[in-house]
């Protein structure tokens, strides 16, 4: 197994603190019951960006690159989720009145 050279740990550092910075957002998703706020354009185009990401990680063998696009692949595919359970709720409600 290769050590991790200082690029490596670079990345490794800001796939970090770029991946948990979703982790609020879909706290505060999961809590409010509510994304209403949330666009599907942006979020839909993010998670398309993440995947090319992901083939670019996977082209280059940055273990980095993979691993927290993944993950925050997950983290924004959740978020996505949410917003349409939540949105379809709230326009069942609004239509039962």
């Amino acid at each position: 197994m290769e050590a991790i050279n200082s690029m490596d740990l670079l990345g490794l550092v800001a796939g970090t603190l770029t991946t948990i910075a979703f982790v609020p957002q879909l706290l505060k998703v999961w809590n409010s019951k509510s994304a209403k706020d949330i666009s599907y354009v942006m979020f839909i185009m993010f998670i398309l960006g993440i995947v090319l990401w992901e083939i670019y990680g996977w082209g280059i063998h940055s273990l980095p690159v993979i691993l927290f696009n993944v993950i925050t692949f997950f983290l924004g595919l959740a978020i996505l989720i949410l917003k349409f359970i939540f949105d379809s709720r709230e326009n069942s409600i609004v239509n039962k009145d």
